[in-house]
């Protein structure tokens, strides 16, 4: 997938937080500890990243459309499998409070809550949504 097509699907998944634009998934992408697992199709993606033994769930997206359907749940497993390849002994990432059928795949797929980072999204009408920090071991 190119920048602009993860740009696309993103805007189509997110409204909080902001969706990234097609110039940050390039230089996301050009950087050798970033990770793209995407749905043959194109309609899901996860973007993550490994340093110093821990990897980071950057974004999940799934088109609204393709819901429900295991896509993401598949790519969650290509991340896993990543960053296990790239030497990550445990992951982590941030998903916003409110959002229940993401925490409810991340719980699924052995996500556990560690953390709360209080108002971390704005919503476009300015409500600050709270973050949970999830962990995952890899090992």
């Amino acid at each position: 997938m190119s920048p602009e097509d993860l740009a696309a699907l993103h805007a189509a998944a997110f409204t909080a937080p902001p969706p990234w634009s097609a110039a940050s998934f390039a230089g996301l992408l050009a950087s050798p500890t970033v990770s793209l697992l995407a749905d043959p199709g194109g309609r899901a993606f996860a973007l993550g990243r490994v340093v110093a033994g821990e990897a980071e769930l950057l974004t999940l997206a799934t088109d609204p459309g393709a819901r429900r359907q295991g896509l993401a749940r598949a790519c969650l497993a290509g991340f896993d499998r990543a960053a296990r390849e790239r030497g990550a002994l445990c992951a982590f990432l941030e998903v916003a409070e409110d959002n229940a059928a993401a925490r409810a795949l991340y719980a699924a797929c052995g996500w556990t809550r560690q953390g709360r980072r209080p108002g971390y999204y704005v919503a476009p009408g300015g409500e600050k949504i709270a973050a949970l920090i999830l962990c995952k071991s890899l090992a």
